[in-house]
């Protein structure tokens, strides 16, 4: 099984956290699974809905390009999901979105579900998710830590740092916890990376989920469903597939 996992990042800005990524898939897929760990250049720099409109273009072309060269399964590993409905629309292959992913999950865990992003700039765009994927009722809270993106990268670099990305992130998850959350999603492949280290990770008595191997996973077996059983994505509504003509034409033209 070969999965393509689309970082909105890149191996030259953030080289700390593409090695331990590299090692986290291939240490946490399935057996006989292969994971392609590809970048995004220029790469999501900047907590904006701007930036993640240009990227959001580059994660579908890639899914695209992923079913066009033999990939079975596709993991967008960006917790906004920015551009995911398209890429499942487009892609021939089954799409994954890490944010999509951790929420669903997360309802498994407990009843009522936090959030915490990385910077606040982000809150709105996770505020659409929630409504997008009807968590409405079950996602309670939307709360951040003040970082920039390519800023918490250096956490990965520094134990300093790291205590505290971990002291701030538990200064936002304690009060949700009292409120009567159960359980924590720290919203992106960078925090849950960097907290992935720490066992039975909680605050107060809220376990903090780590979505990374449960995308990776949940893509694992959208491949299987799909081979073993031939049950594939709803081409009824939001995931009609396009004429090949659509495809191509968005494909030669790299304007947005």
């Amino acid at each position: 099984m070969k999965i393509w996992y689309q970082s909105f990042l890149n191996k030259e800005i953030a080289p700390f956290y593409w090695e331990r990524l590299e090692t986290f898939l291939k240490e946490n897929s399935a057996e006989g699974s292969e994971v392609l760990l590809s970048g995004m250049s220029p790469h999501d720099n900047y907590a904006h809905s701007l930036v993640e409109l240009r990227c959001s273009r580059e994660a579908i072309v890639s899914a695209i390009n992923a079913g066009n060269q033999g990939f079975d399964g596709y993991l967008m590993g960006h917790f906004q999901d920015s551009g995911l409905y398209e890429a499942r629309g487009a892609a021939r292959i089954p799409v994954i979105g890490l944010g999509e992913s951790a929420m669903l999950y997360a309802c498994q865990y407990g009843q009522n579900i936090g959030i915490i992003t990385i910077n606040s700039r982000f809150i709105p765009g996770h505020k659409h998710q929630i409504r997008k994927y009807g968590l409405q009722d079950r996602i309670k809270n939307v709360g951040a830590i003040e970082f920039q993106p390519g800023e918490i990268l250096k956490a990965f670099e520094s134990p300093e740092i790291l205590e505290r990305v971990v002291n701030k992130f538990a200064k936002q998850a304690e009060p949700m916890v009292r409120s009567g959350v159960d359980v924590i999603i720290p919203a992106g492949g960078i925090p849950m990376l960097l907290f992935s280290k720490i066992n039975d990770f909680k605050v107060l008595s809220a376990p903090v989920l780590n979505g990374l191997p449960v995308a990776l996973r949940m893509t694992e077996i959208a491949v299987e469903m799909e081979k073993k059983f031939g049950t594939t994505v709803s081409r009824n509504s939001d995931f009609m597939e396009p004429p090949a003509e659509v495809i191509e034409e968005f494909l030669q033209n790299p304007k947005i």
